[in-house]
C-alpha cells in the first residue's frame, strides 16, 4: 500500500504547482507568503521575535491557510474535472487514495511552512548578526515544529471530509473559510479591541504557564487529528462517490 500512497502523493504534489496553480496564485503567491512570513515580519520584530509566544501562533496559523488552499480541490476538484470516477475505478485501495490525498496536503502546507521558518531564521541572523547564531528557545522551537505539523494535519483532515461531500471546489472553499474563521477568531479579533482591553488580555496571557499550554494544546490537537482521520476513513465510501460523480 505504501507504493500506492506514494503514487497519490506524487500525483497531487505535481498538480499543486503545475496543473492547478490558479487555485493558490502559483509560485507568485508562494513567494509573497515566504516574503511576508519569512522576511518582513521577522525583520520588523527583531531578535525578540524568536522567543515571543505569538511566534508559535503565527507558524501554527500559516499551515492551516496553505493546506486549505489546496485540500478543497482534493475530491471536489476531481469531481469537477470528471476524473474522480477514473481515480476510484483504479486498482488503488480506498486507504491509499485517502491517505495519499491527506499526506500530500500536509506535505504541501507543512513543507512550505518549514521553508518559511528557515528563511525567517536566516533573516533574523543576517539582520542582527553579532557573532553568535540566533535560534528559537527550545520550548518555542519544539512548539513551532510540532504544532505546525499538527495544524497542517488538522486542516487536511477537515478539508478532505468537506471536499468529499462538496459539489464543487468553490463550495468546499467556502465551507473551509467558515471553519478557519471559527478556529482563528481570537487571532482576528484581538487587534480590533480597544487599546486598554488589548493590554488587559495580553497581561492575562502573560501569566499563563506557556509550557503547560503548549503541552495541552499539542495533545488536544493530536487527539482531534486522530479522530478526524478515523472519521474520514469511515466516511470514504468508493461506491457512493462513484454514484455521486455521475
Amino acid at each position: 500500500m505504501i507504493t500506492d500512497i506514494a503514487t497519490i502523493i506524487w500525483k497531487e504534489s505535481r498538480e499543486f504547482l503545475t496543473v492547478r496553480p490558479g487555485l493558490r496564485g502559483g509560485w507568485t503567491g508562494l513567494l509573497i507568503i515566504l516574503a511576508a512570513f519569512g522576511i518582513l515580519i521577522p525583520l520588523q520584530s527583531g531578535p525578540g521575535w524568536l522567543s515571543a509566544p505569538t511566534t508559535v501562533l503565527m507558524w501554527a496559523w500559516l499551515p492551516f491557510i496553505l493546506v486549505n488552499s489546496v485540500v478543497a480541490d482534493s475530491f471536489a476538484g476531481e469531481r469537477e474535472r470528471q476524473t474522480l470516477e477514473t481515480l476510484l475505478a483504479s486498482r488503488l485501495s480506498d486507504k491509499a487514495i485517502l491517505i495519499g490525498k491527506i499526506c500530500s496536503a500536509i506535505a504541501y502546507g507543512w513543507g512550505i511552512t518549514l521553508v518559511g521558518i528557515l528563511v525567517a531564521l536566516v533573516t533574523v541572523n543576517v539582520s542582527n548578526w553579532n557573532g553568535a547564531l540566533l535560534f528559537f528557545p527550545t520550548l518555542i522551537g519544539l512548539a513551532v515544529f510540532f504544532l505546525s505539523f499538527l495544524v497542517a494535519w488538522l486542516a487536511a483532515g477537515i478539508g478532505v471530509m468537506v471536499s468529499l461531500r462538496a459539489g464543487s471546489v468553490r463550495q468546499a472553499q467556502q465551507t473551509l473559510s467558515v471553519a478557519f474563521l471559527v478556529l482563528f477568531i481570537p487571532l482576528l479579533v484581538l487587534p480590533l479591541l480597544p487599546g486598554e482591553l488589548q493590554v488587559t488580555v495580553q497581561n492575562a496571557l502573560s501569566g499563563v504557564d506557556l509550557q503547560q499550554v503548549i503541552i495541552i494544546g499539542t495533545l488536544a490537537l493530536l487527539l482531534l487529528d486522530i479522530v478526524l482521520l478515523a472519521t474520514a476513513f469511515r466516511s470514504f465510501k468508493r461506491s457512493q462517490l462513484i454514484l455521486a460523480g455521475k
